[in-house]
């Protein structure tokens, strides 16, 4: 009960830490090419244009939702502009009115990782109509200017394909596999089916006794300590992202449940994700996508800035995936 507790205080401190205010300065944006393939927006400071940025997302309380939100909120403001972010709690209503918000306010550019694609799109069309610059964070949507997109099954498919190699190896092959999705969002619909399908087709032996709900720390420990008092045999749990995977191992350590075959497998590669590896403890593998919030909120900073810019961009851009495990797990963690 005491860890529970500690940890239930650690999530909501990190909550408190991702809802921050902005400033704004007044500036103009530019951009250069840096490299072949590679640009990086420059910022010079003027009093000819001041920028602002609205973000809504759809729940801080995602490590990696909220780690992007604060470096992206360093980068705008280092150039001058103003980032406000918001969270919609995965509610699309709530959303439309944050979009309409914005658009009021006469923000230069919206960034948006939508709750429901078909239930804001009418609200974004009415941004763009209204000379605001849309970028869309993992959703193929048709009124933006940019979507910036992961092939969600795909993903999915990996982060089963890594529970598959476990089972096959730790557990002969055979074992009771429980899922965390999130039905809730359309997108995560087709990444825990990729899930679901791989484990399938490649550990067929194994048998998913459970799927349930999580998207953050919090839902992910709750969602696992239902699940291991239902069925204690369960030794693979795969997570469609990094915060149910974080509480997911957290509910594994206080159940006791912590063995050399017990593996959690996910997506994002949060650092608490990579701290658990590097400890031996339940998190075994996770796809980092693009890479950390810091990667992440500098590929969104230079994409946003050449909208506002004018220049021209492709309308859909696909984000790098790839596995990281405890093999090449010194590239990307430094322990602290």
């Amino acid at each position: 009960m005491k860890k529970r507790i500690l940890t239930l205080l650690l999530v909501t401190a990190m909550v408190g830490a991702a809802l921050t205010g902005c400033i704004s300065k007044e500036a103009s944006i530019n951009e250069k090419d840096k490299g072949s393939n590679d640009t990086k927006a420059t910022v010079e400071e003027s009093t000819d244009k001041s920028f602002t940025i609205g973000m809504t997302v759809n729940d801080l309380t995602n490590q990696i939702f909220s780690s992007t939100c604060e470096n992206l909120d360093k980068l705008v403001k280092d150039a001058g502009g103003t980032l406000t972010y918001l969270d919609c709690g995965s509610n699309a209503s709530k959303q439309i009115e944050q979009i309409e918000n914005f658009v009021s306010s006469g923000v230069d550019a919206i960034i948006i990782q939508p709750a429901e694609a078909n239930a804001i799109d009418t609200a974004l069309k009415q941004a763009i109509d209204a000379g605001v610059k849309v970028f869309c964070w993992d959703e193929d949507i048709q009124n933006a200017d940019i979507s910036w997109l992961i092939d969600n099954y795909e993903l999915g498919k990996q982060i089963g394909s890594e529970a598959a190699k476990w089972i096959n190896e730790k557990n002969g092959g055979s074992c009771e596999v429980a899922v965390l999705n999130y039905p809730q969002l359309e997108i995560l619909v087709e990444r825990g089916n990729g899930i679901v399908d791989a484990i399938k087709e490649e550990a067929p032996n194994a048998t998913i006794v459970a799927e349930s709900s999580a998207i953050n720390a919090t839902e992910g420990m709750d969602a696992t300590e239902t699940i291991l008092q239902a069925h204690p045999d369960v030794k693979v749990i795969a997570c469609i992202g990094g915060g149910g995977a974080i509480g997911a191992n957290e509910a594994v350590k206080s159940s006791g449940k912590l063995a050399d075959d017990f593996g959690i497998f996910a997506a994002d590669c949060t650092q608490e994700e990579m701290a658990a590896m590097y400890k031996n403890e339940a998190n075994r593998a996770s796809v980092m996508i693009t890479g950390g919030g810091k990667e992440i909120a500098e590929e969104i900073f230079n994409l946003t800035v050449k909208l506002i810019n004018g220049e021209k961009t492709e309308s859909k851009i696909y984000r790098n995936i790839f596995v990281v495990n405890k093999d090449n797990l010194s590239e990307y963690y430094t322990a602290q």
